[in-house]
């Protein structure tokens, strides 16, 4: 069973997924695919966007006969991974609050 995923989630994966090594579309894909049911249509954009923003820089490299593109984070990104991180941590903080009955309004 999965749970919805924002965008921006996804986003917050990605960063993380990139800062630990270099990696292509497909490969992204597969690791994210383990919490989120997300298509490549999704992915892709996300993955533009994250480009477009200076997050991520991209370079072809050649495997078995045909190139693949592949995706580095850069210092930019770095950053944004720990802002993300932040508030990936008060998200869970907050559901984990709910569920085991700490917080209530």
């Amino acid at each position: 069973m999965y749970f919805p995923v924002s965008a921006l989630l996804i986003e917050y994966l990605i960063l993380t997924i990139v800062s630990t090594q270099d990696s292509y579309g497909y490969e992204i894909s597969q690791t994210i695919k383990l919490a989120a049911d997300i298509k490549e249509s999704t992915l892709y954009p996300i993955l533009k966007k994250l480009e477009k923003s200076g997050f991520l820089t991209t370079y072809s490299q050649e495997y078995q006969g045909r190139k693949r593109k592949y995706y580095s984070i850069t210092p930019e990104g770095k950053t944004q991974i720990g802002k993300l991180n932040a508030e990936w941590l008060t998200y869970k903080d907050t559901i984990d609050g709910i569920i085991e009955g700490r917080l209530r309004n």
